[in-house]
């Protein structure tokens, strides 16, 4: 059997819920499938706002949840002549988890508030994607991934249970694979208390790797809107090349450094298992796009990675003594417990230095948590570029008219954390 995973972008609209069904009569035929479907085009966002605004008890909260509603009863319409199709009660049901939360007054913690609301997105999309699949002769069975990857409690970043993940997973889901294509979702899971928790940001890709390795899939493939995985982003380059061929240690890097086209945790759960990873064009489906595998060979070019939105922090002892593995240990236990993930360290004799993402409100607690044993400087504003297998030439197409504050480098990966210059 096999596993697609569809992301936003493939389901932003009617013609890419046809397009995706198109795929799926095109694959099927022969091969048990099972598909994983991100919510439509920017709804997570839509919903992230909906939440936030919900918390702070915001005059537009009822209007942001109307407007999430009207766009995907659009897309209904668009795809459904039949206005009594079960699909339009199916959403409307689904929709009213958030009413009953809406009703009452924001009591529960924001994360928790966060991952019952914004997982909705992923419910009503898989919604309509399963109602269109059956109604262009595709028989699918809709099922709600809650009820399969069983996760703690730590809301918007929870933890996969692998065990009773692979057993409730085993135990259902390949009888309904004998009988028709399942469509599920991506994101989300469920707590031992039947509350939904969320993944993390861009997850979707992590559930199918999840739900590739419990059923011992012959192949993942990641439909996306690029031909495959580019030695870097279209953003910020020109010309980029495709990689045709990737190993699962190279890809494990590049997702670590923060290249987006994968997520970073799905690389682990299907090289455990060996089963090779596929990410294609849902633009252009013929195309071949890249297999990442157990292949051993190096990227054939260099790779480049861009983060933007850095913040540079340094960290020096109060006293001017030396950073040593005492210091190290407290300043990653309130690295951790603030949940900040670090993108690049430097250790020097009496500093250590950190580029992490700039969540205003996490670093705000974050130095000063740092503040109460440590002198704390930092600068905002800035950009991190990591170049896989990189050389000289590579080191300077970057850094024009940039003053680099920080460099770090190992035996394939330079990593620069960056400004413009004044």
């Amino acid at each position: 059997m096999q596993v697609f995973k569809f992301g936003g972008a493939s389901v932003k609209d009617a013609a890419g819920v046809k397009n995706l069904a198109q795929i799926v009569q095109n694959h099927a035929k022969d091969k048990e499938l099972l598909i994983v479907v991100s919510a439509m085009g920017k709804t997570t966002n839509k919903l992230e706002e909906l939440t936030w605004a919900f918390v702070k008890g915001d005059e537009n909260t009822q209007q942001l949840f109307e407007d999430i509603k009207v766009f995907h009863f659009n897309i209904i319409n668009e795809l459904f002549e039949d206005h009594k199709n079960p699909v339009y009660n199916d959403v409307a049901n689904t929709f009213v988890e958030i009413e009953w939360l809406l009703e009452e007054e924001a009591s529960d913690g924001p994360d928790y508030l966060y991952d019952q609301i914004v997982s909705i997105g992923e419910l009503v999309s898989t919604r309509i994607v399963a109602a269109y699949l059956n109604q262009v002769g595709c028989f699918s069975i809709w099922t709600d991934a809650r009820g399969y990857i069983k996760t703690d409690n730590t809301y918007r970043e929870a933890n996969v249970l692998w065990d009773k993940t692979e057993q409730e997973i085993q135990k259902h889901l390949p009888s309904f694979l004998e009988q028709g294509i399942v469509v599920t979702q991506g994101f989300i899971g469920g707590t031992s208390e039947n509350f939904t928790s969320t993944l993390g940001r861009e997850g979707s890709d992590y559930s199918a790797a999840i739900f590739c390795a419990c059923l011992n899939a012959e192949s993942m493939t990641i439909w996306k809107d690029v031909p495959g995985v580019l030695n870097a982003d279209p953003k910020w380059f020109d010309e980029t090349e495709k990689i045709a061929q990737l190993s699962y240690h190279d890809a494990i890097e590049l997702t670590y450094y923060g290249a987006t086209v994968i997520h970073p945790k799905t690389i682990k759960p299907i090289q455990n298992k060996g089963i090779p990873l596929y990410v294609r064009s849902f633009i252009q489906p013929e195309a071949e796009g890249t297999a990442i595998t157990t292949t051993q060979t190096p990227l054939p070019i260099p790779s480049f990675i861009f983060k933007v939105n850095q913040v540079l922090i340094s960290i020096f002892p109060k006293d001017f003594s030396f950073i040593i593995e005492e210091n190290l240990s407290h300043i990653f236990d309130v690295l951790h417990r603030n949940r900040v993930k670090v993108n690049t360290m430097l250790n020097s004799a009496i500093s250590f230095s950190v580029s992490v993402d700039n969540d205003e409100q996490k670093i705000k607690r974050l130095i000063a948590d740092l503040s109460e044993s440590f002198k704390v400087k930092y600068n905002s504003g800035l950009e991190l570029v990591t170049i896989r297998y990189y050389n000289q030439q590579t080191i300077d197409r970057v850094t024009v008219n940039k003053d680099v504050l920080l460099e770090v480098k190992s035996r394939h990966t330079c990593q620069m954390v960056m400004k413009d210059k004044a």
